[in-house]
């Protein structure tokens, strides 16, 4: 029995890569029956491919009409789809939004893609850096006369992605569930990551945010809001913007300069920044939690991947798991009624062949 708010909903995973895996992981996480279908070929099941876990797999071979016959089988009862290949693709896969709706028409059938299913770039090739340049997002990122820094691929692949799409397919499946409609979701990454930056966009246009880096309030530019190293090398996280919190922050490291009542002045920002980076490389990371973690300075050092987990509040959270001895971020947000959890490891290819067969009742179609 699947545990989390999406019991009972199914859904048909393609294979692929990036935020189409991520977006099944989250979906279920939260309970949702998800059939992944992946090639037919030797691959074995890797606990560390995290964002593949949850899920039982079917292997197909998407050229052989039995095997599509198979996939449209089981697309006619499943709640959503998620795929992510370049348009096209599954039109000529005989697997497209038509013929799979034709079969279910109640059918939220996902489509990821990072430019999109329309556009003069749609046919392209791109990865998430490309996605966030073409939004303004990447751009506003970084140091001052310094390029443009990558942000991982969380903005584009997995915020504006990944995230998108699982709020989509929630979405679709609610409207379905009431009118009987099924629909098609064009998730652009590009699309997504524009829309992550809607306070930005706000901001600029009132005058608030300029396209200079490491000159704004959020982007480093502030000298209550940035990160700053430690004597022994280690980095500490301080973001001070309320006065109340800025007031505390000078309090708890001694700043009594005047210069600093001028906390909103951006023509002060650099030297004020100079200051309390001097301040803060006289002490440890450690001796700098324990003089700040915990109070209203909004504060936080800033753990490597190792030490994240191992830290008091992640663990009395139990914001990370283990699985199969491999540490990982658990299921998020958390539900009071209906929390959900990690339903299985990562499975090899077409590992639960029979099984899924069976329990969609097709194990004699």
């Amino acid at each position: 029995m699947a545990q989390g708010p999406l019991d009972g909903v199914k859904i048909v995973e393609f294979a692929g890569i990036g935020p189409g895996p991520f977006c099944g992981m989250l979906l279920s996480d939260l309970g949702a029956d998800i059939v992944r279908i992946d090639r037919k070929g030797p691959a074995k099941a890797q606990a560390s491919n995290v964002t593949a876990r949850g899920r039982r797999s079917i292997a197909l071979d998407l050229k052989n009409p039995d095997d599509i016959a198979t996939a449209l089988k089981l697309i006619a009862r499943a709640d959503g789809l998620i795929e992510g290949f370049r348009p096209g693709v599954m039109e000529r896969l005989g697997l497209g939004p038509d013929t799979a709706l034709a079969r279910n028409p109640k059918l939220v059938y996902g489509r990821m893609t990072g430019w999109g299913q329309t556009g003069t770039l749609a046919h392209a090739a791109g990865h998430d850096l490309n996605y966030i340049a073409l939004t303004g997002a990447l751009h506003a990122m970084g140091r001052k006369d310094e390029p443009p820094t990558p942000p991982l691929n969380l903005v584009g692949d997995y915020g504006g992605g990944a995230l998108y799409l699982a709020f989509g397919l929630c979405a679709g499946i609610i409207h379905a569930s009431k009118t009987g409609e099924g629909q098609v979701i064009d998730c652009a990454m590009t699309d997504g990551a524009a829309s992550l930056a809607s306070m930005f966009y706000g901001m600029r246009h009132s005058g608030l945010w300029t396209d200079e880096r490491e000159a704004n309030l959020l982007d480093g530019g502030a000298h209550f809001y940035d990160t700053y190293e430690c004597s022994d090398g280690g980095w500490v996280s301080i973001g001070s913007i309320e006065p109340q919190f800025y007031a505390l922050l000078l309090e708890k490291t001694g700043l009594d300069d005047p210069a600093f009542s001028a906390q909103m002045n951006k023509a002060e920002w650099p030297d004020l920044k100079a200051k309390l980076a001097a301040v803060i490389k006289t002490r440890t990371r450690d001796e700098w939690c324990e003089i700040m973690e915990g109070t209203d300075i909004c504060f936080a050092p800033v753990l490597s991947m190792a030490e994240a987990p191992e830290h008091p509040h992640n663990k009395a959270r139990q914001t990370f798991v283990s699985i199969e001895g491999v540490p990982q971020p658990a299921p998020a947000p958390r539900f009071s009624k209906t929390p959900g959890a990690i339903q299985r490891p990562p499975a090899a290819n077409g590992e639960h062949d029979d099984e899924i067969l069976a329990d969609w009742g097709l194990a004699s179609t």
